[in-house]
């Protein structure tokens, strides 16, 4: 069969061993590095990746090969956790950061997440897409051709529907793809404020149904930490979720670990987030339940805290782990997941192929993808991220500069020299 498109030469080509499922523990300091490579493409999806020259039935008349000399290849990186869409931007609080103040604190000052539930329910559906088609703008040319994102600034109705269906028109609008998750249980609103369980059941009672019936949401997700959501009401969302066909996703142990790992380990959710204050018994319980470890380094970084997610412990413990930005306006605001790849490597002392499994295969299957992209499989969809580097240790060592070359989305050429097309 011949190919639409030969990419050749390539210096090397970072290949995620693909086991139909996320990489775990030890396995995820494994790849398949092939030198003098190339990958050809048909109809969008991988036909086959290999070394030296391409093989003479892959070639046709038609068929366009491209140079990449020198470079190195890796499949498009994937943003498994996100707060795309919001109003407003919060570097008011920075000065406060700065001086001492806590996230917690700022939060009961009215500040924080219910800062940006003002501004997002200010905004309208025009403002929200652009300001959130500028960030995937960002994103994409970093090399991220997929891109979880969640609601939860609206904390009604009628704003959260505004940010997922602006999740949904930005689906069908940009390069990257989306994957939508329904999280109105990000904080009390002041209109329930003292009484998170009423908040809750009007979640379930009637926003859950909404959000299926409309398709606006594949995963349902919540802020289960002190002062926010309990281990209980966390349970009580995600059961009910569970049952109308949502799949999990749990904020835990950001802060305290107030039991959110148990939660997610008893529910089965695919992955539970941010995970710095993780216990030895609740990584073994998420080890054991198959829970993949979504960490967010770039917030520990933001909050100047010191608190990095272990890990290298749960790698020890068999755990899968992902890497995302967690990019959002208050804890996290950036777009670049190289820089979050980089505190992978230099905060939490994870290898340069244990990262970009973070961020290919495991983040694939983190958001449902799995069996679609993350890799190089044959059949798989041709998300590529090229890279001006000879290796894949070079853009974990050489930081705070994005390397990212050219991005290839469903086998086309999407963004070339940090450029959109």
């Amino acid at each position: 069969m011949t190919a639409d498109k030969i990419l050749i030469n390539f210096s090397q080509i970072f290949c995620p061993i693909d086991k139909d499922r996320p990489l775990k523990g030890k396995e995820m300091s494994q790849a398949t590095i092939i030198e003098n490579g190339y990958i050809a493409i048909k109809n969008g999806k991988i036909l086959k990746v290999d070394s030296g020259e391409p093989e003479k039935n892959l070639v046709g008349e038609h068929t366009k090969i491209i140079d990449y000399t020198g470079k190195l290849a890796s499949p498009g990186l994937i943003d498994c956790h996100t707060h795309l869409v919001y109003g407003g931007s919060r570097e008011n609080e920075f000065s406060k950061k700065l001086n001492g103040v806590s996230y917690l604190d700022i939060l009961k000052e009215g500040g924080g997440i219910l800062s940006t539930v003002r501004s997002t329910r200010s905004a309208s559906f025009e403002t929200l897409y652009d300001k959130s088609k500028r960030l995937l703008d960002q994103m994409i040319i970093h090399g991220v051709t997929t891109v979880e994102a969640k609601s939860g600034y609206g904390l009604n109705w009628q704003t959260e529907k505004r940010q997922l269906d602006v999740v949904k028109e930005l689906n069908h609008n940009h390069p990257i793809d989306l994957v939508s998750t329904f999280m109105a249980a990000h904080a009390v609103p002041p209109e329930f404020e003292g009484d998170g369980d009423a908040f809750i059941e009007m979640i379930i009672d009637e926003m859950l149904p909404k959000v299926k019936e409309e398709n606006l949401a594949e995963f349902c997700d919540i802020f289960c930490e002190t002062g926010v959501f309990t281990a209980d009401q966390s349970r009580r969302l995600l059961t009910a979720a569970k049952e109308m066909g949502f799949k999990l996703r749990i904020h835990a142990d950001e802060i305290d670990s107030i039991g959110g790992v148990d939660v997610a380990a008893e529910v089965g959710a695919i992955s539970a987030e941010h995970l710095m204050a993780a216990t030895d018994d609740g990584i073994k319980k998420m080890s054991e339940s198959n829970v993949i470890g979504n960490l967010l380094p770039g917030t520990t970084f933001s909050l100047m805290a010191n608190t990095y997610a272990p890990a290298k412990k749960m790698l020890d413990a068999g755990m899968a782990i992902t890497l995302s930005t967690d990019s959002n306006p208050g804890s996290c605001p950036t777009s670049n997941i190289q820089f979050i790849m980089q505190l992978g490597c230099f905060k939490m002392q994870l290898t340069p192929i244990q990262v970009f499994n973070a961020v290919t295969i495991n983040a694939a299957y983190s958001v449902g993808l799995g069996n679609s992209i993350g890799s190089f499989k044959e059949g798989k969809i041709a998300d590529i991220a090229i890279w001006d580097a000879p290796n894949v240790d070079y853009p974990l060592y050489f930081f705070a500069t994005n390397l990212v070359q050219d991005v290839y989305k469903h086998g086309e050429l999407v963004s070339k020299n940090h450029q959109i097309l």
